[in-house]
């Protein structure tokens, strides 16, 4: 369960954003700057995510993204759901089309119970927690200088 870099600038731009003042729509071009991730490929993760019900996404010259709901509600599974598919819960450590009790690999016995404690971990985590961590300056978003979201 190794997250993609889809799924990676989804989570970093939505802390972002719950970071930002409630309702006010944020520019993908500024999301990327701040993270240091190319602005089209977040762009297309954005609308993604707009479809998948977690944005809302407005055109023109006031235009931008904003969190459907608050950061309370929404849980790093939520979003990993729309980035990595729902497969992505059911998919092998090794990588096996075919993986269960009846039909295991090599450490299928030993992964589940480390796998369901992932997936507690992703259920129980909330945008809000994120965003507190990182607003209190103990974690980080990324590795820009001079960026409240980065070292100081």
């Amino acid at each position: 369960m190794i997250l993609s870099r889809t799924s990676q600038y989804a989570v970093q731009a939505l802390i972002y954003m719950a970071t930002q003042p409630a309702d006010t729509p944020v520019l993908n071009k500024d999301i990327a700057a701040k993270l240091n991730v190319p602005a089209p490929y977040l762009a297309k993760i954005l609308q993604n995510l707009a479809k998948g019900s977690l944005l809302y996404s407005f055109r023109g010259r006031l235009g931008g993204f904003c969190l459907r709901e608050d950061g309370t509600k929404m849980t790093l599974m939520d979003i990993l759901l729309l980035t990595e598919g729902p497969a992505f819960t059911q998919s092998c450590l090794l990588g096996l089309k075919k993986c269960s009790d009846e039909t295991a690999c090599p450490v299928h016995t030993r992964w589940i119970p480390v796998k369901e404690k992932i997936l507690g971990l992703l259920k129980e985590t909330t945008l809000d927690k994120l965003a507190k961590a990182v607003q209190s300056g103990k974690y980080r978003l990324t590795d820009l200088p001079g960026s409240m979201f980065g070292p100081q």
